[in-house]
């Protein structure tokens, strides 16, 4: 029978041997603990095993540490003595072996490009990553849902802020429609779109977008592909990372079929830093996050969120945890004792050692560990002595990188960045076309009465009648006509003519 992926344990003071069965593994988990306790070694072995069981995995690299992935462990590394020591402890023949890793980065320097539409990360997401009032987002909704009548494609931060503009342009008529358009938050959206721009976060947005295909694959051998985002230079910018990982586990949730309980899972997510997410964020963030972790793992997908507290995950997200790996808490203070004892009333109690103290007592490299046993049912508490990874521990160099990312077949794929007609160019082709009616409807020669009142859509009277007066014929017009008309009375005469040569030119300079 398949024990499931080895963790460690056993030895002289620890407990059992611990593994983490496959069957359970889409039943999500937690790997916490203070800085320097071993969390990234954990989350090191778990992805070495779930790769050579041939599960896919995604991971975030916050340090760089895991780029070591993709080399074997050497006897010439400086804790190779302890290694060795610590796998004969706990009875593991340990051989070193390099995993089958893709490298990503959203900034392309350091991975294959990552890139996603506008459109597809959607208005809840985007006002997330751009702290956005109430008040802004609903005009951030009211510009996607004009966009859909429009038929305008957001695909990137030019588009967006192209369609924020017209947006303001049209706030009036707009606002009879979809609710109330003010001027102030469109110019405080396009404000936040702009540092949002300068803190390179244009990067993520455009096409080819990410295929998750291609995060699901497995190497020749039959492993499957570990893939590394880089995020050391990420981490820059917090609510970019944490609103990239939710993006795309919505997309997992989104476009994968159910599976059901498979015998393993069909991906593993690590989102480290979990904290990230969850800091200051609203409630119907949060609870999408609650809804996805809930049926996500019906598709097949494991989540493991890895952070310094379990405390930093809200409760009703950690209740569906069901594998831990605690690494040690200190408790320096009465807050910290109380995360510490909220930490442990979370574990299955072991009547050989009180789990509090335990949690406060392990040294690097051990851990309290609690993973789901056979039926789905808690295991208790036990003291575990990790085992060391077969992988390189620390990163690979950049040369190393470089070689790697050559060699893959997915950079011909995402390294060139494809710009094809999308808002932008659209809304600049409208505001040139009225330009141009405009002008012309400046230099055309005076027309005889009748053909002005029939050019305005007035039935001619012929002079006489009420003082010569014309009559209005009602027509129905269609939101898209009346925005026009407004657009083209706006750039009516010689001041709107510079408008358009002006703001749109420059907006789409290059493009």
């Amino acid at each position: 029978m398949d024990e499931g992926l080895f963790i460690g344990g056993a030895g002289a003071g620890y407990g059992t041997p611990q593994h983490l069965l496959f069957e359970y593994a889409n039943r999500h988990g937690l790997i916490a603990g203070a800085t320097g306790t071993g969390k990234t070694v954990t989350l090191q072995i778990l992805a070495e095993g779930f790769s050579a069981a041939g599960v896919p995995v995604f991971l975030s690299d916050v340090k760089g540490d895991l780029s070591g992935l993709a080399k074997a462990g050497s006897d010439l590394h400086k804790l190779h003595g302890a290694f060795t020591e610590r796998a004969s402890t706990i009875g593991l023949d340990l051989a070193y072996a390099a995993m089958p890793v893709t490298f990503w980065d959203l900034f392309g320097r350091q991975g294959h490009p990552v890139r996603t539409t506008v459109a597809e990360m959607g208005p809840l997401l985007l006002s997330r990553l751009l702290d956005l009032s109430d008040a802004q987002e609903g005009v951030m909704n009211v510009a996607f849902r004009a966009a859909d009548d429009q038929g305008l494609p957001l695909l990137d931060l030019e588009d967006l802020q192209a369609l924020l503009l017209w947006v303001g342009q049209n706030a009036d008529d707009l606002s009879l429609r979809y609710g109330n358009v003010a001027a102030a938050s469109v110019g405080a959206i396009q404000r936040a779109l702009l540092v949002l721009e300068n803190q390179g976060g244009a990067a993520l947005f455009g096409e080819p977008a990410l295929d998750l295909a291609d995060m699901m694959t497995r190497a020749p051998d039959g492993r499957g592909q570990i893939n590394i985002l880089a995020a050391d230079e990420l981490m820059a910018s917090p609510r970019l990372y944490a609103t990239f990982l939710v993006w795309l586990l919505s997309e997992l949730f989104e476009e994968l079929p159910e599976v059901g309980n498979p015998d393993r899972p069909k991906l593993v997510f690590f989102f480290d830093e979990a904290h990230l997410l969850f800091d200051d964020a609203p409630k119907a963030l949060v609870d999408k996050v609650e809804q996805v972790a809930r049926l996500i793992r019906s598709k097949g997908v494991g989540v493991y969120f890895v952070t310094q507290n379990p405390a930093d995950v809200p409760e009703d997200v950690l209740g569906q945890l069901g594998n831990r790996v605690q690494h040690a808490l200190r408790a320096f203070t009465a807050k910290d004792r109380r995360a510490l004892k909220q930490a442990a009333e979370t574990y299955r109690d072991n009547p050989a050692f009180d789990t509090a103290q335990a949690i406060s007592e392990v040294g690097t490299g051990e851990a309290v560990t609690s993973l789901l046993e056979r039926k789905g049912v808690p295991g208790v508490a036990q003291r575990t002595l990790i085992r060391p990874p077969s992988s390189q521990l620390g990163p690979i160099t950049p040369a190393e990188r470089a070689a790697l990312l050559k060699a893959s077949l997915l950079g011909e794929k995402y390294g060139q960045r494809l710009d094809r007609e999308s808002a932008a160019e659209m809304l600049a082709a409208r505001a040139d076309a009225a330009a141009r009616e405009a002008e012309a409807a400046e230099t055309a020669p005076e027309p005889v009465p009748e053909e002005r009142e029939f050019s305005h859509a007035r039935r001619w009277d012929g002079g006489g009648g009420r003082g010569g007066r014309a009559r209005r014929i009602e027509r129905d017009e269609s939101i898209g006509g009346a925005l026009r008309g407004a657009l083209v009375k706006e750039l009516r005469g010689t001041t709107g003519r510079r408008i358009v040569r002006g703001v749109f030119g420059t907006l789409f300079k290059g493009r």
